[in-house]
């Protein structure tokens, strides 16, 4: 097995909606913003070499919306899936699944791809996974959350027959490497995948924590449908992570690819902070 960082740029978010209840003056010292108020975050998924799987966990935000869109986040930077991809030896067609912890934009944009007036996978020789609750979820979104759940991102994988589903409720096995956990704070039925690798255990944090600044446990986004969900599931998996001794990787971090934990003082904290290709 090999892993891959993929860096498909930055946007950005408004500090407040990514921190909750946390005061600005708190975490603007890890997360500075701008005059906006906004705050750049990270957009870097993971590629899987796994026997003769090459699996993508997230596709990033995409390019097929419009300008108005993006105007909303800021896209920068230089790297893009195709660019990193290529990077690793690699061309999106190589690839054999896409792995979506969830389907709001900034995950799930880069899996499909505007063709002329038609909307197709990005990855045609992919299967995409979701899972089904989710899934519902997303098609039927409500008000408070549909925003983040594009149609044009999520129909045309269905429409395209390259869609399954993981089926179980948590701890389900994905490949004989990779194991599932579920989380449901954030948005109903959200996957996390651990990896087994060289040994080491790796969990995708996806959205249960954006980043290292996020560690506290009263760090919770506003964005999460259900906070005091997060809240549990959060001190439920950190604790586990600690114990067991659990890589992070960071999927929103603008700065830190995976980090360890430690226990301090005051509860569960940053250990070491490293890139993926140190291990």
């Amino acid at each position: 097995m090999k892993l891959h960082t993929i860096n498909t740029g930055f946007f950005k978010l408004d500090g407040g909606a990514m921190f909750g209840v946390v005061p600005k003056a708190i975490w603007n010292k890890t997360n500075p913003a701008d005059e906006n108020n906004l705050c750049t975050w990270a957009m870097r998924c993971l590629l899987v070499e796994d026997g003769d799987r090459l699996i993508l966990i997230d596709t990033g935000i995409g390019n097929k919306q419009d300008q108005k869109f993006f105007s909303y986040y800021y896209l920068h930077g230089d790297a893009s899936m195709d660019s990193s991809l290529a990077a690793k030896g690699f061309h999106r067609d190589d690839i054999t699944d896409v792995f979506l912890t969830h389907l709001h934009f900034d995950h799930v944009g880069g899996a499909v791809i505007r063709e002329g007036d038609k909307l197709i996978p990005a990855f045609k020789n992919a299967t995409y996974w979701s899972n089904k609750d989710h899934w519902e979820w997303a098609v039927n979104p409500n008000d408070r959350e549909k925003a983040s759940f594009l149609k044009e991102n999520i129909l045309p994988i269905q429409e395209s027959g390259q869609l399954k589903f993981i089926t179980g409720q948590d701890n389900v096995s994905f490949t004989s490497n990779i194991n599932v956990k579920f989380a449901y704070g954030h948005t109903e039925a959200m996957m996390l995948p651990l990896i087994n690798y060289n040994d080491k255990q790796i969990l995708y944090m996806a959205d249960l924590l954006p980043s290292v600044g996020h560690l506290p446990m009263p760090y919770v986004m506003a964005y999460d449908m259900f906070p005091l969900k997060t809240l549990t599931e959060k001190k439920i998996v950190l604790t586990e992570a600690l114990e067991k001794e659990y890589i992070l990787y960071l999927e929103h971090d603008p700065i830190n690819e995976c980090c360890t934990l430690q226990q301090t003082e005051k509860g569960i904290r940053l250990g070491n902070t490293f890139k993926l290709g140190e291990l």
